[in-house]
C-alpha cells in the first residue's frame, strides 16, 4: 500500500512537469533554428526585406500604442470620474471592439472604404457625384493597420486602467485639489503616475496581440515579421528560415511578456490607500458633455458597429454563402469541435494544477503554473512553426518505428497550439474560483478520510461549476478568433471560420466572408457580455 501510494503521488505531481514539457517543445525547437546553419534565403532576407520587416513592426507597434494609450485611458478616465450622457451604458460597451478580431475588421475597412466600398458609394449617392469621386483615402497600408489594431485592442489599456482608477483612493485626488491642482495637472501628475503599472499592463497586451497578427496585416499588404514568416515558409518552402525569424520573434515578444508580468505585480502599489471612499463624479454639461460623449462613442463606433453593420449589409443583401450553406456550416462544426476539445483539455489541466497547489506549495509546481500561462501571448505562427517541427521529430523518430500514426497534419496539432494559446484564461479563471474556496473545507474532506481523487471530483468540482463554466466559455471563444496557427495547422480540407473568413477576403470575395465572420463576432461577444458585469461594480461603494 505504500509503494501505491507513492507511485500514486509521483504520478499526480509528474503531470505538471510532462505537461510544461510539451508546452515548451515546439518553442525549444523555434529557438534551436538560431543556432543552426543560415542558408541562402536567410541572406536575401537580411539583405532586402528584413530592414522592411523590422521598421514596419516597430512602426506599426508605436502607432498602435499611442492611439490605444489616448483611447484606452482617455475613455477610463472621462467613465470613472465624471457624469455624461450614457456613461452607464459606455461602462460596459465601451469592450464590445473585443469581439471583433483585428483581420475582420481590416477585412470590413476594406469594404467601408475602398475606392467603391459603402461610404464612398453613399457619400457618391447622396450628393450625385462622378462614380470615379473618393472621399475618403486608401486603407489598406500600415495608417489603416494602426487603426484596425488600436479599435479592436483598446479594451485592453481600457480595462487594467479603469480597474486602477476605481482603486484609487479619493482621499489623494482630493488632497491635490487642495494643493491647487486643476483637473489637468490632477490627470497628468497624480493619476497617471500612480496608475501607471495598470496602463503598461495593458499596454503590453496591445502590443503582444499586434506583433502576434497575421490576417490583418496581410490584408493590407504590411510586411511585418508574421507575414514574412508565412511567406518564407510557404512561399519559399523553407521551413528552416522560417524558424529563425520566428526565433526573432518571439525574442522580441517574450520581452514584453516579461514586462507585462512585471507590471502586474507593481499593480498593488499603486492603490493609494486602505481606506476608500466613494467616487463622487463631476457632473458634465454643455460642450464638456458633448465631448465625453464622442470621445467614448466614436471608438465604439468605429471597432464594434460599423464592422456589425457592414457584415449584416453583405450577409443579408448579398446572401451568396449564407449560414446554412454546406460550406459555412461545416466550418461551424469544426470550430466548434476544436473549440470544445480544447477548452476542455485547458480547463482540465488548470483544474488539475490549481487543485494541486492548495496541497503543495512547492516552488516547482508554482513556477510550472506561471510558465505554462505565457503561452497566451506567443504568436501563433510561432506556435505552428515549432509544432510542426517538433511534431516532425515525433514522426521521424519514434511514431514511424512504432506505430502507424503521423502527427504533422493532424488535429492534435491544432489542440496542442490552442492549449499552448488559452492555457492562461482557463487558468486564471479556475485560480480565482480556487481562491474563493476555504481551505477548511480540504481539513474536513481530509478529516473524514477522503482521498485527493474523491476530493478533486465529489468536493472541489461541484463547488466550482460556476468558473469550469466560465472557463470553458472564454476558451472556446478565444479559438473561434485564432487565424495563424490554423491556417498553418490544420489537416487537410479541415477549414474553421476563421480560416473560411481568411480565404474569401483573400480572394476579394468580402460578401462570402460576411456570415462566418458575423459568427464569429457574435459568439465572441458571449465571454464580454460576462466580463461586462465584473466591471461596473469592482469595487464596494463605486457606480
Amino acid at each position: 500500500m505504500m509503494i501505491k501510494g507513492y507511485l500514486l503521488g509521483i504520478f499526480w505531481k509528474s503531470v505538471p512537469a510532462v505537461l510544461l514539457l510539451i508546452f515548451l517543445a515546439p518553442l525549444g525547437f523555434v529557438l534551436l533554428s538560431l543556432f543552426g546553419e543560415f542558408g541562402d534565403n536567410w541572406n536575401h532576407l537580411i539583405n532586402y526585406v528584413l530592414p522592411n520587416y523590422v521598421f514596419n513592426s516597430i512602426y506599426l507597434v508605436l502607432g498602435v500604442s499611442a492611439l490605444s494609450l489616448i483611447l484606452g485611458v482617455g475613455t477610463a478616465w472621462f467613465i470613472t470620474n465624471y457624469d455624461f450622457s450614457l456613461r452607464g451604458w459606455f461602462e460596459w460597451a465601451i469592450i464590445l471592439p473585443l469581439a471583433v478580431p483585428p483581420y475582420i475588421l481590416a477585412y470590413t475597412f476594406t469594404g467601408l472604404f475602398d475606392s467603391y466600398g459603402s461610404a464612398n458609394e453613399l457619400i457618391r449617392i447622396i450628393f450625385n457625384l462622378e462614380n470615379n469621386f473618393v472621399i475618403f483615402p486608401n486603407v489598406r497600408n500600415i495608417y489603416g493597420a494602426i487603426v484596425v489594431f488600436s479599435f479592436t485592442l483598446y479594451p485592453y489599456v481600457y480595462l487594467t486602467t479603469r480597474m486602477a482608477f476605481l482603486n484609487q483612493s479619493r482621499s489623494l485626488m482630493e488632497a491635490g485639489k487642495l494643493l491647487g491642482l486643476n483637473n489637468q495637472s490632477l490627470f497628468f501628475k497624480l493619476a497617471i503616475p500612480m496608475v501607471r503599472p495598470a496602463i503598461i499592463a495593458g499596454l503590453a497586451l496591445v502590443i503582444m496581440e499586434t506583433l502576434s497578427d497575421f490576417g490583418a496585416v496581410e490584408h493590407f499588404a504590411v510586411q511585418t515579421f508574421t507575414t514574412g514568416i508565412f511567406r518564407t515558409w510557404f512561399g519559399m518552402y523553407d521551413l528552416n528560415t522560417a524558424m529563425q525569424l520566428s526565433s526573432m520573434l518571439l525574442i522580441f515578444v517574450t520581452f514584453f511578456i516579461f514586462l507585462e508580468r512585471h507590471e502586474r505585480t507593481k499593480m498593488s502599489f499603486s492603490y493609494s490607500s486602505s481606506t476608500f471612499k466613494k467616487t463622487k463624479k463631476i457632473k458634465l454639461t454643455g460642450l464638456k458633455n458633448v465631448f465625453a460623449f464622442l470621445f467614448c462613442l466614436i471608438p465604439l463606433l468605429i471597432g464594434f458597429v460599423l464592422p456589425i453593420i457592414e457584415l449584416t449589409n453583405w450577409a443579408l443583401f448579398f446572401p451568396s454563402e449564407n449560414f446554412l450553406s454546406k460550406n459555412i456550416l461545416n466550418s461551424f462544426l469544426n470550430t466548434i469541435f476544436l473549440g470544445i476539445l480544447a477548452a476542455i483539455f485547458c480547463t482540465f489541466f488548470a483544474f488539475y494544477i490549481n487543485f494541486l497547489k492548495r496541497f503543495d506549495k512547492s516552488y516547482l509546481l508554482k513556477t510550472s503554473s506561471q510558465f505554462l500561462s505565457l503561452g497566451y501571448a506567443l504568436p501563433g505562427l510561432v506556435l505552428a512553426v515549432g509544432i510542426i517541427e517538433f511534431f516532425a521529430f515525433l514522426d521521424n523518430n519514434f511514431l514511424k518505428h512504432f506505430l502507424d500514426v503521423f502527427l504533422v497534419g493532424s488535429v492534435l496539432g491544432l489542440i496542442l497550439a490552442y492549449m499552448i494559446k488559452s492555457y492562461a484564461l482557463a487558468n486564471n479563471t479556475i485560480e480565482s474560483g480556487f481562491s474563493r474556496l476555504s481551505s477548511s473545507i480540504d481539513d474536513v474532506s481530509l478529516t473524514l478520510s477522503k482521498s485527493k481523487f474523491e476530493i478533486f471530483f465529489k468536493v472541489h468540482m461541484p463547488l466550482m461549476k460556476t468558473s469550469i463554466l466560465t472557463s470553458l466559455i472564454l476558451v472556446v471563444s478565444e479559438v473561434i478568433k485564432e487565424l495563424p496557427a490554423t491556417l498553418i495547422l490544420r489537416p487537410f480540407n479541415f477549414d474553421t471560420l476563421a480560416v473560411t473568413t481568411y480565404v474569401y477576403a483573400a480572394e476579394e470575395r468580402m460578401y462570402e466572408a460576411a456570415s462566418p465572420a458575423m459568427m464569429i463576432v457574435l459568439i465572441g461577444l458571449v465571454p464580454i457580455f460576462f466580463l461586462s458585469k465584473t466591471i461596473r461594480y469592482s469595487r464596494p461603494g463605486t457606480k
